[in-house]
This record gives C-alpha cells, structure tokens and sequence, in this order.
C-alpha cells in the first residue's frame, strides 16, 4: 500500500496490539456517541467524555447532575411522563428522540436508548443509557414529514378550490356568488369573518352622457359574515380614492403592527377591537378587469386547515396566497357569468314587458286611462317610481305619479305640489324635454340634489325617497313633443343599466305612438262632435196639438258621427213636414252627405210638396247634387187639424203606430233608395187616431249581429206595446233602453209625436 508509512511490519503490529489492549476504556470515552450513568433518581454518576464535547461542558458539570435537568423543558415533560415510567415497567428505553440542552443554550436532538440496572432482588442500581446526536435524522425527518404535510395541504388547496369552483357553478344570480365567495372563503381559512366589495361604474358603456356629475368609480359593500362594522368602515376609509391601487397590487397580507398604526391609525385601532392580528386582501378579477375585492379577517390563532400561522406574526404562505388569487380569478369569472345571466334573463324580461305594453297600448281607448295601466305595469316590474307629464294645449301637467311601495306614495303625492302645472318640471325632466333627448342619471349624489332642488320642503320629500338612479325620456311622435316619462330606481334596489335605458327609450316611442293616434281621434271626435251638432236640426219646434220627441244616438264603433237624421218642420196651412233618414256609410263623408240631403228637402219644401213629389225630385236630381253615397228616407206631411198623414219611403222602414196598448207597423210602400236607379214613389195616407204615436227610426235601431230585421221589428212592435205610455219622451226611453243596448254598429234616429186626445 501506498500510504508513505515507513514502519515496518513488525512496529505496526506492536501499535495495533497496544491500541486493543487499550480499546475498552478509549472506546468509551471517545465513542462516536455519548454514555452516562445514573443513579435510580437520574442523578449523573458517570459521562464519557463524547458527551460532554456535545454539551460543551466538562465532566464535573455534568455529575451529580440530574438527567432530566439537562433536557429542553418539552424534554423533561415527556421524560417525567413517558420515559421513566417506562423504565421501570420495562427496564429499557429505545429510540427515544429528546433534545439536550447545551451549554451555550442551543438544543442537541439526541436519540436516546438507557437500561435500568437492576439487583437479585429486582431493585435498580442504576440507569446506563447512551445518547446518538440526530441532528441529521432529525432534519432528514422533518424533510419527509414537511413534504407530507405539504402533499396533503396541496391535496387540501385542490380539494378546496373544487369546492369552491363547484358551488360557484351552481350559483346564477349575483348574490347567490357573492354569498359563496364570502362564506366558502372564510371557511376555507378559518377566518374570523369576510367581506366582499363590488366595483361599481357609474357610466355603463353605450350610455348618454349625463347632467348629474358622475363619481370615480368605487366599491360597494355586496355581503359581509362576520367583520364588525366599525372594521367594514375604516376599510373603505382606508382604500378610499386608490382602490385601483389596491387591488393592482394583487393578494395582500396586512398585518396590524407598528407600521400600519402609523400609516393608517384608524384602521389597526379598529383590527385590535375586532380581535384580528390581520386581513387578507384578495382582488377578484376576470380578463384583467378588477371586479372587487375579498378582505378576510385573520385572529391569528392555529388551525388545522388552509391557512397556517406558523408563527406569531408570519404571513401565510405562498402556495396559500396563490390559492386565494385562484380563487379570486375564480370568483370574478363567476361574476361575469352570473352578471350575463341575469342580463340576458333581465332582457328576456325586458322584452316581455314591451310586448305587453304593446298590447297595452294598441287596445288604447283613452290616453288618461291608458297611462295609468301602463304605470302599474312599469311599477314595479321596471322601475320603482313612473311619473309622467304631459304637454296638451293648457300646458303640461302631471298625470300619472306612482310609487311601488305603497308606503312611499303619500311622499310622491306630496311633490304634486312641485310638478306641474302648479312648478316648472323637475331638472331631469326639463331638461329631456327642453333638449329631446333622454337624460340618464346612473347615481344621484346629495350634492347634485341639493343644486338641483331648489325649495328645502320640496328636498326634504326626494331625499326620503331614497331615490337611486333616474331616466327621463321625451315623449316625441310626429315632430311633436308630447310630454316626457321619469323612471327611477331607489337605492335598496339595482341601479339602472344601459339595458334599461334602452328598454325606457322603446316603451317612450310606443307611449308616443299611441298619444299622438289617440290625439288624432280625439280631434277627430271632437270634429265629428261639432259636425254632428252642426249638421243636425235644432230641437224639434213647438206643434199645436202634437207632442213630438227625437233622439240620437251615435255607434259605438269608430267615430262619432253618421249619415241619420231628423226633421221637424211647421208649414202653412196648420201642416206639419217630417222626415227620418240614413246615409250609407257612418263617416264623415256620410255625414256630409246627411248635411246635403236635409238641406236640399228644406229648399224642397218652400213649396210645400207631397212626400211622393220629395222623392221623386230627390231621385231625378240625385246626379245634379252630385252626393257621393245613397240614402234610405221616410217622408211625411200631418194635418194637425183633422190628424191626416201623408207618408212615403225610399227604401226606408216602415213606421210604427202605437194606440190603445196595441202597436203596429204602417203598410208604406217602400221605392227605391235614393241615388239609386229612380222608380215612382207610393203614398199612403191615413189618420192618427187622438192620443195614438207614431214612431220613425233608423234601422240602427232594429239591427243585430245575431238576428235579422225582422226579428228587430218584431222586438220593437212588442217593446212599444208592453205597457201603456204617457208621451213619446218616455217612449222613446223606453225604446231605446230595450233596443240600443251599449254596444252599437250605427247610429240611431228616433222620432216620435203623439197627437193630443
């Protein structure tokens, strides 16, 4: 061998032979462990020198020293509890790791394996027990036991995720994941409590500008379990005007300690009140937009789940901030699909509402009433309060002002005051009528209420209202201003979005629509109103011996006006001219027609003609007048002193004569219509019995969808003779409350006169 000794064979085996001779007594005191002795009660009797290298004292430190006070004070625990009982029972220890306590104050992970010594009698003598330094094992252990511990607290981050992932998939509205971020989280890290804020942007993509000064966007509080509340407030205070910040920074660990006292004094003081050493701040973010943010209070005790505080005072881990990030971008992902869902499920709505105000307002039959439905159907279904203010020709009022909560109404009721006509409109509707288009206010501030408000009672009642956000859209059709229509949210309730906006434009045009037809027809209305008045003769004239009632009655369909008519004329010689009839059509041509017609028989009667000769020069000049429809005409001339009437129809029904309690229908001959082909008139001529009627009527009177005019004439002859009557005022009463009913295709004319008895 190579090593460069010189000694010869025989010097070495003379060393070695030396070295076994001596081995016994070396190999104790320089053993690559350490030996002690003890007596019964542990007192140290004997050490090698091995240990008391490793404790950094000398031999006589260590004797008469008791064992267990050379232990950690863990050690001395679990030697007084476990060890020494042990060796009694059994005489013997094996294995057991303890930690020596060095000189310098450092501990030595020993493993301990002792024997108790004992007499014939089985009394001890002594403890023998050797110590092997397990500083390696005792890492190498701890290595194994660390990875473990961290293979099941990286099974326990996935399980908890899944969790979470999974009851956040369930969840479809807003809150159902606002409330599972916050709860599943802080159980997940055995927080003390939790809290989640929500940003909130006031201008909506796709929005109008507003009038309303806007706030930089900001975060609101969406659920909280557990955080005190004067602790929820120094936390907005504390992020107050830089949350963008915050939240930019990622997951962050604040801890209440000297720092935070100094920078934020209100917020640590508020941390030791609520007992949390800290709060974790966790962004909750999708696409790189920063939805939110989850603060969870920390008390800094131990636990056994997510979130571990090794020490007093240390951050969580890593691996558990990245966990609460991935739970963050989690949670904002399932914002983001619950927020479409409700969107798109609001739309459906949306659409719904709209197809039912459609059908709301095509089967309109007055703007007044009209509204009104409407405002029930957008409270509360769209808004929480509906005003509206119309323009008509006196100016613009307040016609529709309703509440959702019926609590509040008396407060809406009191602004009337405030409203037209009795003041000027509000700001937001003003200012959308005065410059067309709608205004959109997302938030009102106190401070834009108070600018906008002008009288302290009037402040008083908007702000008790609570009022949120607004939308206020013109009521334009036809180039016309209309009026406008206010919406508003109020703060308990989701503010209104660009969806609404547009929804509230929509429902605007159609309430414009459905105005500016029903404005039409109600000039129409009134039109037909003063034509018919125009075009129809005054009341009958006062006839010596005769009692004569009219009546007229307008369709119930369509416009109120037609071609019937009445007339009632004295002429010379004690005669009387009367005459019914009816226009085809039932508009204004035909009542143009009617007005025709009765002018031309008046210039007829100048010469005080037969009701055959009326006809006749009706029907040869009917081409000259050049009157647009045909008409169907009853004729007549009295003699009021012998009670003689002449009678002639164009196409007419025939009258009824009521006497004596029995009624019967007069045999005129009818000619044809007039504006038809002409053919020679008949005339009939009879007396009037004193104190019988004769009826003439329009066959608007006799008409039925269900039966033909027959069976109308039947149901008129029975009516009039049902009961006696005492003139043709009651009778024509009575006729007409038989007949008319309240659902009327035409028009009806009715002419009675009784001759006195």
């Amino acid at each position: 061998m190579a090593t460069g000794d010189r000694r010869s064979d025989g010097e070495r085996r003379a060393e070695l032979d030396q070295l076994l001779e001596d081995d016994p007594a070396d190999l104790y005191e320089n053993a690559p462990c350490g030996y002690l002795s003890t007596l019964p009660d542990g007192t140290v009797v004997k050490v090698n020198r091995t240990l008391c290298a490793w404790t950094g004292r000398t031999p006589e430190q260590l004797l008469r020293t008791r064992f267990r006070d050379l232990l950690s004070l863990s050690g001395q625990v679990f030697h007084d509890k476990h060890v020494a009982p042990l060796l009694r029972v059994q005489g013997a220890v094996r294995e057991v790791a303890l930690d020596v306590l060095r000189a310098d104050g450092t501990l030595l992970p020993c493993l301990v394996n002792a024997v108790e010594v004992r007499d014939a009698s089985g009394a001890p003598l002594m403890v023998r027990a050797t110590l092997f330094e397990a500083t390696a094992r005792r890492r190498y252990e701890q290595a194994i036991l660390s990875a473990r511990r961290a293979a099941e607290e990286s099974e326990a981050r996935a399980h908890t995720l899944q969790q979470v992932v999974s009851e956040l998939a369930q969840a479809t509205t807003v809150a159902d994941v606002v409330q599972v971020v916050v709860e599943r989280s802080r159980r997940a890290v055995r927080a003390a409590g939790a809290a989640l804020w929500l940003v909130e942007d006031w201008a909506p993509e796709g929005t109008r500008a507003s009038a309303a000064p806007l706030p930089e966007p900001s975060l609101r509080l969406a659920h909280t379990d557990g955080l005190p509340a004067p602790l929820l407030r120094e936390l907005v205070d504390a992020a107050r005007g830089q949350w963008a910040l915050e939240l930019a920074e990622g997951v962050r660990y604040v801890r209440s300690d000297e720092t935070l006292r100094r920078s934020q004094p209100g917020l640590a003081a508020a941390l030791q009140a609520a007992g949390l050493e800290a709060v974790v701040v966790v962004p909750v973010s999708a696409d790189s937009r920063r939805l939110g943010a989850l603060v969870l209070g920390l008390d800094g005790r131990p636990d056994d789940d997510l979130i571990r505080l090794e020490e007093p005072g240390a951050a969580p881990p890593t691996a558990d901030l990245e966990l609460l990030g991935t739970l963050g971008s989690q949670a904002g992902q399932a914002l983001e699909r619950a927020r479409l869902f409700e969107e798109t499920t609001r739309q459906a709505q949306r659409s719904a509402f709209l197809l039912d105000a459609a059908r709301l307002l095509a089967g309109a039959a007055g703007v007044t009433d009209t509204v009104e439905q409407l405002a029930a159907m957008v409270v509360p279904r769209l808004a929480d309060l509906c005003l509206l203010d119309l323009v008509d020709e006196h100016g613009i009022s307040r016609v529709v002002a309703r509440h959702g909560d019926p609590a509040r109404q008396p407060l809406v009721d009191a602004l009337r005051a405030w409203a037209p006509p009795y003041r000027e409109l509000p700001a937001p509707a003003r200012q959308a009528l005065a410059e067309g288009r709608t205004r959109f206010f997302p938030v009102l501030t106190d401070e834009w209420l108070t600018t906008a408000v002008r009288d302290p009672a009037e402040l008083d009642l908007v702000r008790a209202l609570e009022l949120g956000s607004v939308i206020s859209v013109p009521l334009r059709a036809e180039g016309r201003a209309l009026g406008v229509m206010t919406l508003s949210t109020d703060r308990n309730h989701p503010r209104f979005t660009a969806g609404d906006v547009e929804l509230a434009e929509q429902l605007a045009l159609q309430v414009a629509l459905m105005m500016a037809k029903a404005q039409r027809y109600e000039l129409e209305a009134r039109t037909s109103h003063t034509l018919q008045a125009t075009l129809l003769p005054p009341p009958p004239p006062e006839v010596p011996g005769t009692a004569v009632a009219v009546r007229y009655l307008a369709a119930t369909h369509g416009v109120d006006i037609g071609g019937d008519f009445y007339d009632v004329t004295a002429l010379p010689g004690g005669h009387v001219a009367i005459a019914v009839g009816d226009v085809v059509g039932h508009d204004i041509t035909a009542a143009a027609t009617m007005g025709q017609l009765r002018s031309v028989y008046r210039a007829l009667l100048v010469e005080s003609p037969s009701p055959t000769t009326v006809i006749d020069r009706l029907q040869a000049s009917w081409p000259l007048l050049g009157l647009q429809r045909m008409a169907t005409a009853l004729f007549a001339t009295l003699d009021l002193d012998t009670g003689l009437l002449h009678m002639a129809s164009a196409g007419h029904p025939p009258p009824l004569l009521v006497s004596e309690g029995r009624a019967e229908f007069l045999p005129v001959v009818p000619s044809r219509i007039l504006g038809a082909p002409p053919s020679p008139a008949v005339e009939w001529s009879g007396v009037v019995p004193p104190g019988a009627t004769v009826v003439m009527f329009t066959d608007g009177l006799i008409e039925s969808r269900t039966s033909d005019l027959d069976e109308g004439m039947e149901r008129l002859r029975a009516s009039a003779c049902r009961r006696a009557t005492t003139g043709p005022d009651e009778l024509c009463d009575r006729l007409l409350a038989d007949l008319a009913g309240s659902d009327r295709a035409d028009d009806i004319a009715l002419l009675a006169f009784t001759r006195s008895a």
